[in-house]
C-alpha cells in the first residue's frame, strides 16, 4: 500500500512541473484538419443515404499523428446547437469503410444519431506506411482517436458516444473499451478474435505445428523486407477464386471482388485490397482481444451474429467471458458476410433501441 502511494504521488508530482509544457502540446495536436466536408453519398455503391441525412468527409490525427478519415452522418434537420448522442463503427478487418461501416452508419443516421464511419490506419483514406499494415495496437487508437474527434465536437455529447464493430473491427473495439471508459457501449457485428483465428484457425483447425512453421516463415520473411526485396502477400483474395475455394473464402469472395461490395481506394488497385503481408500478418498472433473483457462492465455489450456464421464461435466465446450487463444475438438465416449489408438481415431496429437505452 506505501509503494502504490508513492506511485500515485509521483503521478501527481510528476503532472505539475510538466502542466505548461503539456497544455502547450495539447494546443498545438489541436491544429489538425477536422473540418466537414460535405460529399454525394451518390458517388458510393456498396451502400445507400436517406434523402434525410447528410454525409460529410472528416479527417483527424489519432495519438500517434497518423491521420484517420472517416464518413461522419447526421440527420439534415439536425439541432447543431444541442448536444447528441453519437457512434463510431469499424469496417470488417481488411475492408473500408465503404463496406460495411457506411451501411451501418448511414441507417442509424436516420435514427437522430451522429454516426462516424473510419478507415483503419494503414487502410482506405486513412495514413500509414506501409499500405494494408497488421497494427492490432494502431487499430484500438484509430477507435479512441474517433471518440476524441466525436467528444469535442459541438453537437455531440462526449458523455454518450457508444461503438461498432464489424468482423475484425469487433475486437478493436472491444479491445478499446477495455481502456476507454468513454465509449458507454458497444456491440459487435459478425465479430472476429483476430488473435485466435490467427493462432488457431477457424474451429481451432490450425494445429500448433502449423502455428510454429507460418512464425517461422514470417520470421525469415522480415530480412527480405528489411533488404528491400518483394514481399510475400497472404494473397486470400485473389482477382480469380481458385477452384479448390472452400466455402468461407467464396462467401468473401462474392462480396469483396464482386459489385456488391468492391471498393478500390483513390491509388490502390484490386489485387492488393483485403490481402496483407506475411511478415506483418503475424502480429495478430500476440493479440489477445478477449482477456479482462469482464472489467468492461458495467458498460453493456452486444454481441450479434448470424445462425450460420462461421464466425459465430468468437462472438460466443466474447460473450461467455464478458460480465453482465451483456446480450447475444443471433440473426436467423444469416451468414457472417451478410451482416456487412444485407439490410433486409441485419437487425436494425435491436441496434436502434439497444443504443437509445444506453445513451441517453
Amino acid at each position: 500500500m506505501k509503494k502504490l502511494t508513492l506511485l500515485l504521488a509521483g503521478l501527481v508530482l510528476f503532472s505539475g512541473p510538466l502542466a505548461a509544457q503539456t497544455k502547450q502540446q495539447k494546443k498545438s495536436n489541436a491544429k489538425v484538419k477536422t473540418e466537414m466536408k460535405q460529399i454525394n453519398p451518390k458517388d458510393f455503391t456498396t451502400f445507400k443515404v436517406s434523402d434525410n441525412v447528410t454525409m460529410y468527409e472528416v479527417a483527424f490525427k489519432n495519438q500517434y499523428k497518423l491521420e484517420v478519415v472517416g464518413h461522419l452522418f447526421m440527420p439534415k434537420d439536425l439541432d447543431k446547437t444541442k448536444k447528441h448522442r453519437a457512434i463510431i463503427i469499424g469496417a470488417p478487418m481488411g475492408a473500408v469503410k465503404e463496406q460495411g461501416a457506411d451501411v451501418y452508419a448511414a441507417k442509424l443516421a436516420e435514427s437522430n444519431f451522429v454516426t462516424l464511419a473510419i478507415d483503419l490506419s494503414y487502410w482506405g483514406q486513412s495514413e500509414g506506411s506501409p499500405r494494408n499494415a497488421v497494427s492490432p495496437e494502431m487499430y484500438v487508437e484509430d477507435f479512441m482517436a474517433g471518440v476524441d474527434f466525436l467528444g469535442t465536437r459541438p453537437f455531440v455529447d462526449r458523455d454518450n458516444i457508444g461503438a461498432i464493430g464489424i468482423c475484425g473491427s469487433g475486437s478493436f473495439v472491444v479491445s478499446a473499451a477495455k481502456i476507454d471508459t468513454r465509449i458507454k457501449a458497444l456491440a459487435t457485428v459478425s465479430m472476429y478474435d483476430m488473435g485466435a483465428v490467427t493462432r488457431n484457425g477457424i474451429k481451432k483447425g490450425q494445429t500448433l505445428e502449423q502455428r510454429k512453421a507460418f512464425i517461422a516463415a514470417t520470421a525469415k520473411e522480415r530480412y527480405t523486407d528489411f533488404e528491400g526485396g518483394d514481399s510475400k502477400w497472404v494473397n486470400y483474395l485473389p482477382l480469380q477464386l481458385p477452384a479448390d475455394a472452400d466455402s468461407i473464402r467464396k462467401e468473401f469472395y462474392d462480396f469483396y471482388r464482386t459489385p456488391r461490395g468492391i471498393h478500390i481506394p483513390e491509388g490502390r488497385t484490386l489485387e492488393l485490397t483485403q490481402n496483407r503481408q506475411i511478415s506483418s500478418e503475424v502480429k495478430f498472433m500476440n493479440f489477445y482481444p478477449f482477456n479482462d473483457i469482464e472489467t468492461i462492465s458495467p458498460r453493456p455489450m452486444l454481441f450479434i451474429t448470424g445462425d450460420h456464421s462461421h464466425s459465430r464461435e468468437f462472438s460466443e466465446d466474447a460473450y461467455q467471458r464478458a460480465a453482465e450487463p451483456k446480450e447475444l444475438l443471433v440473426v436467423p438465416n444469416a451468414g457472417h458476410v451478410d451482416l456487412y449489408d444485407r439490410v433486409e438481415k441485419i437487425p436494425f431496429d435491436k441496434i436502434e433501441a439497444y443504443f437509445t437505452k444506453n445513451l441517453k
